[in-house]
Parts: structure tokens; sequence; C-alpha cells
């Protein structure tokens, strides 16, 4: 029995079936205008495609949620435009594309365990852990008397995404960075 929810059971991450295919939450408001009704404006984005849109839907318009098995897997490495992992539990290899890792493929190192999503025997993205912890390739050196301003510098990371680190962070040092936000958190303890 499918699983029914509302505008009103919205949040970021949400993954619901419209418009013959798969969508996830990326933003959402309730937006109420004037002496009209309410609605919430949302972005969109397409599981199995990855593309985006974005849509207003009335307030109580019903939709089906997608609930999603979880297989514990390990990413293993790139090929070609596939991400291959391999299924923790059968040992086999399972080949992702980009389109259903979306923003994951900015904290895929090797050996990391994720899950992986499926549904209808399908796979459709990974859940990745809060937080990884990622090599500094490249960063600014800091000067003495950085440390007054209390900004950040630029630095980009071993998986090509570039986050603000604290002055005093260097290159080859290790970073933990949040992977819902992509923030960094803290200096690892490595």
């Amino acid at each position: 029995m499918a699983q029914v929810v509302d505008t009103t059971d919205f949040y970021v991450g949400l993954k619901f079936r419209w418009q013959e295919g798969i969508w996830e939450i990326v933003e959402f408001d309730h937006h109420k205008m004037g002496r009209g009704g309410a609605v919430v404006r949302t972005k969109l984005r397409n599981v199995e495609t990855g593309s985006a849109v974005e849509n207003s839907f009335k307030p109580g318009e019903k939709f089906e949620r997608i609930i999603y098995d979880e297989k514990p897997a390990q990413f293993s490495y790139k090929d070609g435009g596939d991400y291959v992992f391999m299924d923790l539990a059968t040992y086999d290899e399972l080949r992702v594309s980009p389109n259903a890792l979306g923003d994951a493929v900015k904290y895929l190192v090797d050996n990391m365990e994720i899950k992986i999503e499926v549904f209808e025997e399908k796979i459709m993205g990974v859940e990745l852990p809060k937080s990884v912890i990622l090599k500094v390739e490249n960063t600014p050196p800091s000067f003495k008397g950085d440390t007054v301003s209390g900004g950040g510098k630029p630095a980009e990371l071993e998986t090509g995404i570039t986050v603000t680190v604290p002055v005093f962070i260097e290159s080859g040092e290790y970073v933990v960075v949040d992977t819902r936000t992509g923030q960094y958190l803290e200096r690892a303890k490595k």
C-alpha cells in the first residue's frame, strides 16, 4: 500500500511521485498571498534525470511518498562516468550514474561506507554520513596577524569542492565537512 503525503508534510529531502517521475524536494516555502489562498513554492530535483524545476502546489495536494530500501555499500572507484560501489552484503559491484548521486559525488572518497537507496530494483541514490573527513589540497598560506579578521579563506579539497576554512588551516591537513550543508565543521583529528 502506497503512503500518501500532502503539502503540509513537505520537508527537504522528501521524495514523491509527480508527473510520472520521482522527485526530491530541494527547497520549499509556504507562501500566503494577500487575500488569495496560500501556495507551497518548491524547488524539485528529478531523481532519475537530475533535472531541476520550480513549482507551486495548492495546500492539501496529495502525492505518493517514495520510500527506498537501503543497502550498505562501500565506494570503490570511478569508472568512466559511473561510480562503482561494492554491496557489503553480497560483495557484488554496483554501478551508479552521476545523476542518481547528485551532490553526493562532492564527498565520495575511496572506501567510504554509505547506504545505496533502491526503489523498484533501481538504484536511486545514496545516503552519505552526516560528515566526512577530506584532505585540503590547496589553500592560500596564512600570515601572521590573519586571525584578527576572524574570517576564512577558500580551500580546495581532495574531491574537487571548495569550502571556506579558518585561516589557520594549511594545505595537506584534513578537515571535517558537513555533507548536508557543504560547510567546514572542524579540523580533523587524524
